[in-house]
């Protein structure tokens, strides 16, 4: 699995970072919680709460966005998104 991510503040593009997990056989959303959080460890961003919106937006384009109300702790960007390479 490669998850890229990208955070923004005012359409500007703060910090970008891609993670690649090799194929396991572990299931789909457990590869995709390792990668989400590696991802946000290398960014320096907290760990977003997944809603059903974003699981909505995933399955239907394969990325999606976390603006900075999901998390709980204060951040310093307006949103966060990841996109799945399939």
């Amino acid at each position: 699995m490669k998850l890229e991510g990208r955070v923004f503040r005012a359409n500007l593009l703060l910090r970008q970072a891609t993670v690649e997990r090799p194929d396991s056989n572990a299931s789909f959303v457990s590869q995709l919680e390792k990668c989400l959080i590696e991802l946000c460890h290398e960014l320096d961003v907290p760990i977003p709460l997944w809603l059903s919106k974003n699981t909505r937006e995933f399955a239907r384009f394969h990325q999606t966005l976390f603006f900075a109300d999901q998390f709980n702790e204060k951040v310093r960007f307006d949103r966060f998104q990841i996109h799945w390479f399939a």
